[in-house]
């Protein structure tokens, strides 16, 4: 038999568990064609930066490998205190790519 006690705090914890959930939930991917990211050069493919306009720009520098990429660097996609709110692309690109420590 279930009192009212227990009922009270698996309500709460049921609560707090689909709550949490929607939180989890993954944010959506920044699109080359916003405003911040194309100020910044940002591209989700590192190969397709603009050579002309960064011309020190390498196919090595990746989100997935910057200092500011807020993932796993095997991780596809990630946040960046950049887009606030938005995930880059792992290997993906930007002019404020900064190397790893």
């Amino acid at each position: 038999m279930t009192t009212r006690r227990v009922f009270m705090m698996q309500s709460v914890v049921g609560a707090s568990v689909l709550a949490s959930g929607t939180v989890m939930a993954a944010a959506p991917m920044v699109a080359e064609t916003d405003a911040n990211a194309k100020g910044l050069g940002y591209v989700a493919d590192t190969t397709k930066a603009d050579a002309k306009k960064y011309p020190k720009h390498t196919a090595a520098q990746l989100c997935n490998n910057c200092a500011l990429f807020q993932g796993k660097a095997a991780d596809a996609a990630g946040g960046c205190p950049l887009f606030a709110g938005k995930q880059v692309a792992g290997k993906g690109w930007c002019s404020a790519w900064a190397k790893k420590a």
